[in-house]
């Protein structure tokens, strides 16, 4: 591609970001949600305890989906090109999470309430299953030599932007809003607005070009028959590995947010808006940690920052239950702070290290399914296996469920052969 018709970074870096920044929006909403209000309104009649695991189990489904959509899109990502199947993506998240906000209730419906809600969750997963891997590698493809992490670090940067969209939103309701009121109506309202953030995103998103690499492929009539069965036949490995050093990531998030808003706004007794309020702070520790762990890959190289990050992580475990125990708000903000910036350290070279590891052709299935599996372990039942961690053996079994997560990340990153910024192939 000549420099006159190569896209500008500026161009890269918000197409790629965006659409990362509005589907995790999308998701984190539901998390908050599932902490908040999908218990009572969707599963009513229980003990809270009841409701929060019920409302946890939806929130898995989701992530249980994410690898079929990541299968799905990435075929089609593989076949005929990165650019149709990342606007597709984005219309399938966007659908489905605005339908949320207008499914009835329990009381309205009855049990067609919950399975509705699953089955829009099915939807939120195919969608966000096939947005990351595309995203990747429409930053990592146009990366110049030197600068994929860099490049990479840009869909990376969505997560924390959408959490603070998703955050803000219901700190504002909780500000202008009784909980009666939240709880009837307001808790809808965040779902609705993706519909506008949808909208943004695909004016962004129609006016790509295909990636350079990818037009290659396709000028060469490389393109693979059945990506999944080429990856599951010759590349197991890698997948393998790349799902397994996604855990630690999702583990320290999901525990940090969903998990932590439950509990300390349920047995600690921590005001929603003021918890919310300390998650705003600590989500900016991540997006800190994500520009600088992206520029540390590129200079020492992906293995070594996730092998430090990740120790770093599993020692964080330990630290769980005296900090959140404590009850003191300065605290839980310093752990939840310290938390979210190790996710962002053991996030940001994800996003060129997992394309790194599969060839062009298989590229958009291979990242995208690592990606998605590691949610399926670190992530899926997070918050659900927290809350029976912590009813059962108490806080420091939740933190010996972040170590845990921690030592399997740890494990895949150093069977790994580290990657190189070389040319594609």
């Amino acid at each position: 591609m000549s420099k006159s018709t190569a896209p500008s970074v500026t161009r890269i870096a918000l197409a790629s970001f965006i659409g990362t920044a509005i589907e995790f929006y999308d998701f984190y909403i539901y998390g908050m949600a599932a902490a908040l209000v999908i218990g009572p309104v969707f599963f009513p009649g229980g003990n809270p305890t009841t409701q929060a695991l019920s409302a946890f189990l939806t929130f898995a489904v989701a992530f249980l989906t994410r690898p079929l959509g990541a299968t799905l899109f990435g075929h089609f990502g593989d076949r005929i090109g990165r650019k149709t199947t990342l606007v597709a993506s984005l219309l399938v998240m966007g659908v489905s999470t605005t339908l949320i906000g207008l499914l009835p209730s329990y009381d309205a419906i009855g049990a067609w309430a919950p399975a509705l809600l699953c089955l829009l969750r099915f939807g939120q997963g195919i969608g966000l299953g096939g947005e990351w891997g595309g995203a990747a590698l429409l930053a990592t493809e146009n990366a110049p030599a030197g600068k994929r992490g860099w490049y990479g670090m840009f869909p990376q940067l969505g997560p924390p932007v959408g959490f603070l969209l998703a955050t803000g939103s219901f700190l504002l309701l909780a500000h202008f809003l009784s909980d009666q009121e939240f709880k009837d109506w307001g808790w809808r309202l965040p779902f609705l607005a993706s519909s506008v953030l949808v909208m943004i995103g695909l004016y962004v998103r129609l006016a790509l070009a295909e990636t350079p690499v990818f037009a290659k492929v396709l000028q060469q009539h490389q393109q693979v028959g059945l990506p999944l069965k080429e990856i599951l036949k010759s590349h197991a490995a890698p997948l393998a590995l790349g799902a397994m050093a996604m855990v630690v990531c999702y583990a320290l998030f999901y525990i940090s947010t969903v998990f932590s808003l439950s509990y300390g706004t349920t047995a600690l007794h921590i005001p929603r808006q003021q918890f919310l309020g300390m998650l705003c702070v600590a989500v900016l520790f991540m997006a800190a940690a994500t520009p600088l762990s992206a520029w540390a890959g590129d200079r020492f190289g992906r293995r070594p920052v996730l092998l430090i990050a990740g120790s770093a992580a599993f020692l964080s475990g330990f630290l769980l239950k005296p900090m959140l125990e404590s009850g003191s708000p300065l605290m839980i903000t310093a752990f939840l702070s310290l938390e979210l910036f190790l996710m962002g350290a053991t996030f940001a070279p994800m996003g060129a290290l997992l394309p790194e590891l599969f060839p062009s052709e298989v590229r958009y299935t291979g990242a995208g399914t690592a990606y998605n599996l590691g949610g399926i372990l670190g992530a899926s039942f997070a918050p659900y296996i927290a809350q029976r961690l912590v009813t059962e053996g108490g806080l420091a079994w939740v933190g010996g469920y972040v170590s845990l997560a921690a030592a399997i990340s740890l494990f895949a990153v150093y069977l790994m052969r580290e990657t190189h910024d070389n040319s594609w192939v």
